[in-house]
């Protein structure tokens, strides 16, 4: 799997990365591509939910946390400074399904390589001694694939709490009474490694090789991740509108 690196460091929000995704499909129609991210807190929910169902709308607008729509399926995430986000791009081949099951044993054994017990469970979850640290969604594209999820190191369990609001129904179908009872950070298994030190041992356990993209490139994600800051996008798919 080759890595998909910037041409410098900056600040980017969400919806760059999520372009990026896109961009890199396309530029590279072959092959497996990967790349890891880390944004300012930000609530990203799936294509078909509701936005006030899935994301404390109000607390997120008072606390400066950025409200996002992806366009592939699964649950809403929180994302922090402390949340490693990954993104892999492949083709579908005949079974999209495996290829993502595969995908999701690939991060789970870079978790095992340090020692942790790491599992796939269910859909799109990787679960650590009971509790959930990634999530996991993807979406296709014409003979592409793209596949991202979350990695929680260190993030902010509390706000993450508060910023989203999955239903009752959904927590209990978990076995849990609430998300912060559900998740847990890495970093508390992992003793002094720092989130770089992590970074780097994930992209080493899946990629044997990396390419650079160029300012034309960033310009023409920056251009793509506009659809994604649209409020008709982001509220589209919400029943009252």
């Amino acid at each position: 799997m080759v890595q998909v690196l910037l041409p410098e460091d900056a600040d980017r929000p969400l919806a760059f990365y999520l372009a990026m995704e896109e961009h890199v499909a396309r530029k590279y129609p072959a092959g497996d591509c990967f790349f890891v991210w880390r944004t300012g807190p930000s609530v990203i929910f799936g294509r078909n939910q509701d936005m006030e169902a899935e994301v404390n709308v109000p607390y997120c607008l008072e606390h400066g946390i950025r409200i996002y729509r992806r366009k592939s399926g699964g649950g809403c995430v929180y994302s922090d400074w402390g949340n490693l986000m990954h993104s892999c791009i492949t083709s579908p081949g005949k079974d999209a399904a495996f290829v993502f099951y595969r995908y999701m044993q690939q991060i789970a054994l870079a978790l095992r390589r340090l020692g942790l017990e790491a599992e796939v469970s269910g859909r799109n979850d990787i679960m650590v001694e009971g509790r959930k640290v990634s999530g996991n969604a993807f979406h296709l594209l014409p003979g592409r694939c793209i596949i991202h999820g979350t990695l929680l190191y260190d993030t902010d369990l509390e706000v993450m709490a508060r910023a989203i609001t999955p239903s009752v129904e959904k927590l209990e179908r978990k076995g849990v009474r609430s998300v912060r009872q559900r998740v847990g950070n890495l970093r508390e298994l992992l003793g002094g490694m720092g989130i770089e030190a992590f970074s780097r041992h994930i992209v080493e356990a899946v990629c044997d090789s990396a390419v650079t993209l160029d300012s034309e490139d960033v310009a023409r994600i920056e251009e793509i991740s506009q659809g994604y800051m649209l409020e008709s996008f982001i509220k589209g798919r919400n029943p009252k509108h």
